[in-house]
């Protein structure tokens, strides 16, 4: 035990280290399951108090001893419940909630009061609390998040507190910060600005980052920069939570992040890592470039879509035969996602051809709104762009677009839903035998087709994927189980494996290692049911391969910090691993 404390220090030894890559301060994830632990809050809580703490709050699954040795006689009722039984009836509660948002708020008010059961809940039943925790269904949250706002989830940082985020940040009671997901609301999902109110994505970022990659739920810090917002609704709005102001821009931004970025990494040190989330293009590819090379940041939009896509690209070759070099691939979006993928599939093909980078990126073609990239187009791109700007005549339409070039591959970033028309898929179809076709945008209503539409208009020969998940579709008697890319198989594990060893850089090796990880998980018997990702139920053994992954490109690239190096990588992400299990007290 430490004898003298400096500022903001643990009372802790700081060398009692640490599942989750996190110091684990008071010894509960390295206790079994069976072996007793202090429920510490700033004192040891009792009665009432720990009943009010979602940290240590078990609710009926209190034992006798534990009633008695912390006061709770009488402030429960009589009944004994396990976990499990608490489990099962919540689920049934969720279940009969007939409309999404009610199953969301309800998951919510469940991780206010209990988090252990929160993560509980999600582990066990994944496939189905995912899109109610994430997308789609954070998306209408977002939207009317003013209205059932109830208890702060995160961190607020307004023009307000400009030249006071280091003040800020130290209001948060965590000090031991290992994730953090930031916004600032301006491009959510397929949205558009919902301001202040973008605070639903980077909360349930971090409860996928707990559930599914294993992070300490202590060491995630969701946080909203609050510059204004353009959505007149919104400043109309009696119930909007944010700043009533246009969004500031240009110098007034950047400060502000400039600031926030410095007092990060002096409050919580270089090893923190910042996810930026839903920052509009013009930022989003400024705020990456600027901070990469100095911080630990990873943008989830540019780098997390291209690095799931990736996979299920590097998976799909077993049933379109060939290599990634071996296709030609056409992008309907050239927005932050859209080129991020495209900029990491040319990168995979310039490591495994050893072409020059500038040579592979002619594989892939954009199309944005005002049609096919090409050369005679330069002077008027973004510098993002730019690189994707070949040699061809000008095609004003993705349908000419899709003829002239001829894709094995369509891939769908535009955020508009229904542009993979019939004729556009059945021209997809016309030329190949298995077209794969990826419609990406969320939420499900902004998909640029449906799986049903893309089975249909290919006779039952598409390889199809999307964004937001899409219901198994039988076709002349053949169930199809579209592919969801969903940023959720990749971010978690990639930030966990960057935990666990201490990285200090985001590298872009390590992006292809995730990808990699993530195809290796496709079984046969996935291929099988045309499927090119494997299933969510499995995320945690997933996200294990994917940290694992990560770790061992930092450790080679000499970015990693935790040594000695861990012998068994796998063996290790999996017992860093948070567990929501309950815990005895004493």
């Amino acid at each position: 035990m430490a004898s003298t404390l400096k500022d903001g220090e643990s009372v802790v030894d700081q060398s009692s280290a640490v599942g989750g890559g996190v110091d684990d301060v008071y010894g509960e994830d390295r206790a079994s399951e069976d072996q007793l632990i202090t429920p510490w809050t700033v004192s040891v809580a009792s009665g009432y108090t720990l009943l009010r703490d979602p940290h240590h709050n078990k609710g009926l699954a209190f034992t006798e001893r534990e009633r008695d040795s912390h006061y709770l006689r009488g402030l429960l009722p009589p009944a004994v419940a396990t976990q499990e039984l608490q489990e099962k009836k919540l689920m049934q509660n969720i279940r009969s909630y007939e409309v999404p948002l009610h199953r969301y708020v309800a998951m919510m008010e469940l991780e206010e009061r209990n988090e252990r059961l929160f993560y509980k809940l999600l582990i066990d039943n994944v496939e189905e609390l995912l899109p109610v925790v994430y997308t789609p269904t954070v998306g209408e949250a977002c939207q009317k998040y003013g209205s059932i706002f109830k208890r702060p989830q995160g961190l607020y940082i307004s023009l307000k507190e400009k030249g006071k985020i280091l003040e800020v940040l130290r209001n948060w009671p965590e000090r031991n910060i290992q994730v953090i997901v930031v916004t600032d609301g301006e491009r959510i999902l397929g949205l558009g600005d919902l301001g202040c109110q973008g605070m639903g994505i980077p909360v349930g970022k971090l409860a996928l980052y707990t559930a599914l990659g294993g992070v300490r739920p202590s060491a995630c810090l969701p946080i909203t920069i609050d510059v204004g917002t353009n959505n007149q609704k919104l400043l109309d709005d009696d119930f909007y939570i944010g700043l009533r102001q246009k969004r500031a821009t240009g110098k007034e931004y950047y400060d502000l992040l400039e600031e926030f970025m410095s007092a990060v990494k002096q409050n919580y040190g270089e090893k923190v890592l910042v996810q930026f989330e839903d920052f509009a293009n013009h930022n989003a590819f400024e705020l990456l470039a600027k901070y990469r090379t100095s911080h630990l940041v990873f943008n989830d939009d540019i780098q997390g879509t291209a690095s799931v896509v990736l996979a299920g690209l590097v998976a799909s070759l077993k049933l379109l035969g060939g290599s990634l070099a071996d296709h030609t691939f056409l992008f309907l979006g050239a927005g932050e996602a859209g080129t991020g993928i495209a900029e990491l599939i040319a990168l995979e093909i310039s490591t495994k051809t050893n072409i020059p980078i500038d040579e592979a990126r002619k594989k892939i073609w954009l199309v944005d709104s005002k049609g096919l990239i090409v050369s005679s187009r330069k002077e008027t791109l973004q510098h993002f762009k730019k690189p994707w700007a070949h040699e061809h005549e000008p095609l004003s339409t993705l349908l000419d677009a899709v003829k002239a070039i001829k894709p094995s591959v369509l891939i769908g970033t535009s955020g508009v839903g229904q542009t993979f028309t019939q004729d556009v898929v059945e021209a997809m179809a016309a030329f190949n035998e298995r077209p794969l076709i990826m419609a990406l945008s969320n939420p499900t209503s902004q998909a640029e087709c449906t799986a049903e539409q893309a089975y249909t208009w290919t006779q039952g020969r598409a390889i199809f994927s999307s964004g937001s998940p899409f219901d198994p579709y039988e076709y002349n008697g053949n169930v199809f189980i579209p592919g969801q890319a969903n940023n959720a198989y990749i971010f978690p594990g990639l930030g966990f494996g960057l935990v666990i060893s201490g990285a200090i850089r985001v590298h872009d090796e390590m992006l292809l290692a995730a990808s990699e990880a993530l195809a290796n998980q496709v079984t046969q018997e996935h291929y099988d049911k045309g499927m090119i990702y494997p299933p969510l139920t499995n995320i945690r053994k997933i996200s294990a391969h994917i940290a694992a992954n990560v770790a061992a490109k930092a450790y080679d690239l000499g970015l990693a910090t935790r040594l000695p190096r861990p012998a068994d990588l796998v063996k290790y992400a999996e017992s860093c691993m948070y567990t929501p299990n309950y815990r005895s007290y004493r």
